[in-house]
This record gives structure tokens, sequence and C-alpha cells, in this order.
């Protein structure tokens, strides 16, 4: 699949639609699953979708212009990180695959100081999880009961990166494994 990303002006042009698509759509592994006018309205008047250490993009599919939503925080510090929310009716068709090699590209190409780009999901967010491994990401974390889940018991929270020198030769640097012993000194 080939997506495009256009920049999201939140608080100009921009600002119906990403009401709209955040209120629309319901994002089931994040801690805000749905939300509300007023977090909506709040957020984006705070800068969250847009200011001078965020940037968000509209993931734009052949035929829907808003398929999805792609934002780069803490884009002052070597570790970017990412919030990727595909549409509902976009769900199952590898737009987030699509959606995460464009903004990883994105990143690394327009961002010298960039080192490194994170993201986090939950452990049973399976979908995500694959589409980290497809594009290349490495699993760094797993924090056990670190995601916070309303009316349930907290799941894993999982964490990916890649780094820019992985992105630039296509290779994976792959974490060492101390689940056994520590390592020694």
């Amino acid at each position: 699949m080939i997506v495009a990303l256009r920049p999201v002006d939140a608080r100009g042009a921009d600002r119906g639609a990403l009401e709209t698509f955040l209120s629309s759509n319901t994002f089931p592994f994040h801690v805000i699953a749905r939300p509300s006018s007023a977090q909506i309205t709040e957020s984006i008047d705070a800068g969250a979708w847009g200011d001078a250490d965020t940037e968000t993009f509209w993931i734009e599919s052949p035929h829907d212009p808003y398929a999805g939503l792609v934002r780069l925080q803490d884009l002052r510090d070597p570790t970017a990180m990412l919030d990727l929310r595909v549409a509902e009716h976009q769900r199952g068709h590898g737009l987030g695959t699509a959606a995460l090699r464009a903004v990883t590209d994105h990143l690394f190409r327009t961002r010298p100081d960039a080192h490194r780009f994170e993201g986090t999901t939950r452990e049973d967010n399976v979908a995500m999880r694959r589409t980290f491994h497809r594009c290349g990401w490495v699993q760094e974390a797993h924090y056990r009961d670190g995601w916070p889940v309303p009316d349930a018991d907290p799941v894993a929270s999982v964490g990916y990166s890649v780094l820019r020198r992985d992105w630039a030769t296509g290779s994976r640097t792959l974490v060492p494994d101390f689940a056994t012993e520590p390592p020694r000194a």
C-alpha cells in the first residue's frame, strides 16, 4: 500500500477534521480510547497536535485523505516518540505498516539530530507489535502491568525503537538478553 503524509494544521484549517477524526474513531489500545470533545479541544489548544516539539500528519491512502493520523513527539530530543492512529474502517489492510515506514523515513530524512525513534504499545495489541517488527523496529522493553486499563487489570507496556543506523543500513541491532542473569560489572 502506498500512503502519503500531509501536515496537520491542528489549530487552523485542520482543526475541525482533527476533532472529527479523534471523536469518531475508537482507539482501543491508547490510554484514552475515545477522547471526549472537551479533551480533544483542550489537547489541540495546548499544542499537543502541533508545536515546536510535535509534528502531526494525516495519513492519506489512495482513496482516503483521512485514513489515519501520525504524531511525532519530543522532536527536540534525540529520541522522537511515535503516536500512530488508524481510522477504524482502514484497519487490517496494511495501512499501519505503510504509515510507519513513511513516517520513519520522514523523521530520519528531515531531523538530522534524531538518533532513535521510539514507540510503545500494549502487550495485547498484536497488530501493532507485528507492524513494528515488519518495519525493522526492535522490542527493547516489556514493562509488566505498565499500562493502566479502565475497569480492568493493567497490562504490560511494550517498547520498540529503530536506530538511525539501522534505518540507514536496513539492519537490526538486537537488544542483549539479560532475562536469566544480570550482566557482569
